[in-house]
């Protein structure tokens, strides 16, 4: 008995490394053998569909028993073999149906095959069968098929963002390995209201491997783009729908033994998503916070800070970092009275990624001192929220001295000269005295004298004359400067004058002309509406719009010229396209001015 279970051993020892050197073999020779299942789990009303596939023309096919499955048909036996570029490919495939007799796991075990003197096997599978299905497998319609194989999904970084945080949408269409995609074409875009949208290229169209529901699958990216939540509670995201040619395979082979195909039109959607956007909070928010959300850096700098009178110098307010750059105003200095200050030019430097916004924008101030002095330019403040810390966060920069060395004293404040005294005591020399005549008889008419003349006296009274218009002038300059509202709306105004020729000036640069020609919207829309930048929407556009008395031909017209800039952005547009929306912004704006 004992000798009995040692030869035992060495044989189950000895047929592990014949096994093993089977295996190396296959993997050496370059020779395939596998086992492929239709499916790793079906009811038991289902049929299961067996191939055994090799590279190489085998003989001695030894089939598994197949335990737990009846077996329905096959052997089937199909080859293929073809020539690519002097390349030759060979395929060679025994195929069985089967249906289960039991519920259960099933393991269909290994089948052999000899191919050049060798032998291999394939690997066991592991098969689930499960109770009766309503819809057995083969009595579904490719419709069916395409419908349990085919998935687009809307996938979101974040479905609980503060206000103006970033978050973003990829759709991706995931396909099964039971079918294949010919082509798609999109349906229905979705309009992201309430949301500040930009779409991030997909350069190229490319699968990868991935699992939906925990099942293998490819999928391909199709769109993406990031979003910026203009308003809190929840918003819905509407889907993005496609029409996709589906074609699935149907079982049947033709003469050559390809396997035949069954094409199919399907409308697949990602469904509408539901986002809770929260508030910003009240709590500890800065009396300066105009909606930055993000983290930022905040610098003010100068060109110089020693000049002349009458030059000129730069002073910069920057903003840079990663957030919502687009949706606040820049904070602006407060100058002292004798810096004459101009409007500010505007840079920005922003790119957006999956995530988010980021880059720098800027306003360049051009300031030129009239007198002489130091004139201080107070320190400036910028706060913004930072949703990873959920704090709210102030930046200050340092006070900047503007020395201005050469140049006129500032008006009244100029001192007089002073003039020593230069009186000397009379030394009388004995009694001799010269009488002096004081009113002698000389007279040249030719000789005119200012003093006590008709213009000494208007020079003397000139002063006291302009008191009241000294005091009119000031207590106007104090009227324009309480009024903000006003000076908003005289600043918006002349922003829109100057964008809309800087449109003009770049016709034919597509993407520069609707930069430029979307800020010359907006700041008239800020003249007009006074409403900021963060409550911008088509929709209450339209409403506010409508509430001013503005007839509906006009609004649409300004509308699409909106839409006309988004569009800008992923669309080809012409040169006779820009100069048409060139000549219709000016005449909307016309229009607009007299109905208002």
């Amino acid at each position: 008995m004992v000798k009995i279970k040692g030869i035992l051993k060495y044989s189950l020892a000895l047929l592990f490394l014949l096994s093993s050197s089977m295996v190396m073999a296959q993997d050496n020779s370059g020779v395939t053998f596998e086992m492929k299942l239709s499916k790793p789990k079906l009811g038991l009303n289902e049929r299961l569909r067996v191939d055994f596939v090799m590279n190489r023309d085998g003989d001695n096919f030894n089939p598994p028993d197949f335990e737990g499955f009846r077996v329905i048909m096959g052997p089937s036996q199909s080859i293929s073999s073809s020539w690519i570029n002097g390349v030759r490919s060979y395929s060679k495939s025994y195929s069985y149906t089967l249906a289960p007799t039991a519920k259960g796991k099933f393991t269909i075990k290994q089948a052999s095959i000899s191919i050049g003197g060798e032998t291999y096997k394939s690997l066991a599978k592991e098969v689930e069968v499960t109770a009766a299905v309503d819809k057995p497998s083969d009595q579904m319609t490719a419709d069916d098929i395409a419908d349990e194989n085919l998935h687009l999904v809307a996938e979101i970084s974040k479905t609980n963002p503060y206000l103006n945080e970033a978050i973003t949408v990829v759709y991706k269409l995931y396909v099964s390995p039971n079918i294949s995609v010919s082509n798609y074409q999109p349906l229905d875009n979705p309009t992201y209201n309430n949301f500040w949208s930009q779409d991030i290229k997909v350069s190229a169209l490319s699968a990868q491997n991935g699992t939906y529901k925990g099942k293998p699958y490819r999928y391909v990216t199709l769109k993406r783009v990031v979003l910026y939540p203009q308003k809190s509670g929840k918003l819905d995201i509407e889907p993005l729908s496609l029409d996709v040619t589906v074609d699935v395979p149907t079982g049947r082979r033709d003469f050559f033994g390809s396997r035949m195909y069954a094409q199919t039109n399907k409308t697949v959607s990602a469904g509408s998503r539901t986002i809770n956007v929260k508030p910003l909070p009240v709590e500890n928010q800065p009396a300066n916070f105009n909606g930055a959300v993000g983290e930022f850096n905040f610098n003010v700098s100068t060109s110089k800070t020693s000049l002349n009178a009458t030059e000129s110098l730069q002073a910069t307010v920057e903003v840079s970092g990663k957030g919502n750059l687009k949706l606040f105003k820049l904070p602006e200095p407060e100058l002292p009275s004798a810096l004459e200050v101009y409007e500010p030019e505007f840079t920005e430097g922003v790119r957006t990624t999956l995530s988010g916004m980021q880059g720098k924008i800027s306003n360049q101030y051009t300031i030129v001192p009239a007198f002489r002095g130091k004139y201080p330019i107070a320190p400036m403040s910028f706060s913004y929220f930072n949703p990873s810390t959920e704090k709210y966060t102030t930046l200050t920069s340092d006070e900047i001295i503007i020395n201005v060395i050469e140049g006129p004293l500032n008006g009244l404040n100029t001192p007089s000269p002073n003039v020593a005294n230069s009186k000397q005591a009379v030394i009388a020399s004995g009694t001799k005295f010269n009488f002096i005549k004081l009113t002698p008889n000389l007279s040249d008419k030719t000789v005119s004298y200012f003093f006590r003349s008709t213009k000494f006296y208007l020079w003397l009274l000139l002063p006291l004359l302009l008191i009241p218009l000294a005091i009119i002038f000031r207590k106007k300059r104090d009227a324009i400067a309480g009024d903000v509202a006003g000076n908003k709306v005289r600043k918006a105004n002349k922003l829109a004058r100057k964008y809309l020729s800087a449109a003009k000036k770049e016709l034919g640069n597509k993407d520069s002309f609707y930069v430029a020609l979307e800020r010359a919207l907006h700041n008239y829309l800020k003249a007009k509406l006074k409403i900021e930048t963060s409550e911008f929407s088509k929709d209450k556009i339209a409403v506010l719009l409508d509430k001013k008395g503005i007839e509906e031909s006009t609004i649409t017209n300004f509308i699409s010229l909106l839409q006309s800039c988004e569009a800008a952005r992923y669309s080809p547009f012409s040169d006779v396209q820009m100069q048409a929306d060139y000549e219709k912004a000016s005449e909307v704006i016309s229009l607009m001015d007299k109905q208002l």
